[in-house]
């Protein structure tokens, strides 16, 4: 059975020296990027293959049903993967599906409308989305649910997002 090692949220999916640093965590395997548009346009699935491929990891670029399907059908095989999508709703989703995950980190998110908040240096959160996360933190075991853009800067914890948003 295959295993969430990180699960990452990210709009910049596979990017520079993070993903080569992310990459070198013990036990990664591959690295699956989880995102319809993506999956679905041969150029850039084939760019983010490419860009996943020199960290030297096996890199999938999936859609949300197809990753579920997956699971469903394989658990991921034997890959430790990590699991990277651009929005808290995908890992969200995926959670509620049964795929576990014990460590999520929010890496990446622009502000979309007026109602998101700057919870971190380059995270925008919406309440919705904070609440998903808590949901995910107190009913469905995802122990560690942290906030950090770069591997290299300090971790904001969920508790203290939460707290933004008076949760």
């Amino acid at each position: 059975m295959g295993v969430v090692n990180l699960a990452r949220v990210d709009e910049r999916l596979i990017h520079g020296q993070v993903m080569l640093t992310l990459s070198r965590r013990d036990g990664v395997n591959s690295i699956f990027v989880v995102d319809d548009v993506v999956a679905k346009d041969k150029f850039m699935k084939g760019l983010y293959k490419s860009a996943g491929g020199r960290t030297g990891q096996k890199t999938v670029v999936m859609t949300l049903d197809k990753c579920k399907y997956y699971w469903d059908e394989f658990e991921f095989k034997e890959y430790s993967c990590i699991l990277i999508a651009k929005t808290v709703n995908v890992m969200y989703d995926l959670v509620k599906h049964g795929v576990p995950m014990k460590e999520i980190n929010i890496g990446g998110i622009a502000q979309k409308d007026a109602t998101d908040i700057l919870v971190t240096k380059s995270v925008y959160l919406n309440k919705e989305d904070a609440l998903k996360l808590k949901e995910l933190n107190e009913e469905h075991n995802v122990e560690n649910i942290y906030f950090q853009a770069t591997p290299s800067a300090p971790k904001t914890s969920l508790k203290e997002v939460l707290a933004k948003f008076n949760l």
